[in-house]
């Protein structure tokens, strides 16, 4: 473990079992924040110290890619997003968020419905459903198509990709989005299937998400969850902007574009969504009365 400090946060740096960085400052309370990036694989400091100058304590999690660990997206177990909830009562944590982005918030909303631990989730450009692998698995085989989660070693129903779909470009660049809406035109039976049952889960949610998202129709995957929510009678906070992408800036951030995929929305849609959050979610880390 390597430990620095920055701003008055202290970051240690984890690797084993646990792997990623814990980010604290010596005043910090009692609420512990699993930050979980997407398909890039970054280990988000950055976003971990925002919560840390919040008051929290935050792990920015590496869940696939290091040593001993899949190297894609390829049936990894929840129960790895289960021990980093372990690691964060061990620091002294009472209250559980989860803050995950795009697969990752496919991620927290899974753990969420099968750990009660969870004391709130914040689903940013989230997913509906359960989708396949992206990239190689333990084997380094990328096909035939697997589930992007296990668990108890059995894994999940997932959505399977429509091969007829044909590459789609915006501003130059790949975009998904067409990808997901084609392959959601599958059956009911699979549908149902691969649907995330978020009505199972006693956390609190928020679920944030732009209309112009290039990369999956986060907009709609929000409004299903929602809808799902609420008919179970549970609360839900849904955060929306037309305008925004899949890349939504919380407050000071400035997350670079991706290179190899279009996200859609701008920079002033991305920030003014993460500024509408961001009440929601800094409500979310204080204990309720």
């Amino acid at each position: 473990m390597v430990t620095s400090a920055t701003e008055g946060c202290k970051i240690e740096r984890l690797q084993g079992r646990i792997n990623g960085a814990f980010v604290f400052r010596p005043d910090a309370g009692e609420t512990g924040v699993v930050v979980l990036g997407g398909s890039s694989g970054r280990v988000d400091t950055d976003r971990a110290r925002l919560f840390a100058e919040a008051g929290a304590k935050a792990l920015a999690l590496q869940w696939f890619g290091a040593m001993g660990q899949p190297p894609g997206i390829c049936e990894i177990p929840l129960e790895t997003f289960c021990e980093a909830i372990d690691y964060l009562i061990s620091r002294g944590c009472r209250r559980i968020v989860f803050v995950g982005t795009s697969k990752g918030a496919e991620a927290a909303l899974l753990v969420a419905i099968r750990d009660p631990r969870i004391n709130a989730v914040v689903a940013i450009s989230p997913t509906a459903f359960v989708w396949g692998n992206i990239g190689p698995g333990k084997d380094g085989v990328e096909w035939p198509e697997r589930s992007s989660w296990s668990w108890k070693g059995e894994p999940l129903d997932f959505v399977s990709a429509d091969t007829a779909w044909e590459r789609d470009y915006r501003d130059g660049l790949i975009s998904y989005r067409s990808f997901f809406e084609k392959c959601l035109k599958t059956d009911q039976e699979t549908l149902g299937r691969a649907e995330i049952p978020i009505e199972k889960t006693a956390a609190e949610l928020i679920l944030v998400a732009g209309g112009d998202d290039a990369l999956w129709p986060s907009e709609r995957f929000a409004r299903e969850l929602a809808s799902r929510r609420e008919r179970s009678g549970r609360p839900v906070s849904l955060v929306v902007d037309a305008e925004a992408g899949h890349r939504v800036l919380l407050p000071g951030e400035t997350t670079p574009r991706s290179s190899l995929r279009t996200h859609g929305g701008s920079d002033i849609a991305d920030a003014r969504l993460g500024q509408m959050a961001w009440a929601a979610i800094e409500a979310a880390l204080s204990p309720g009365d």
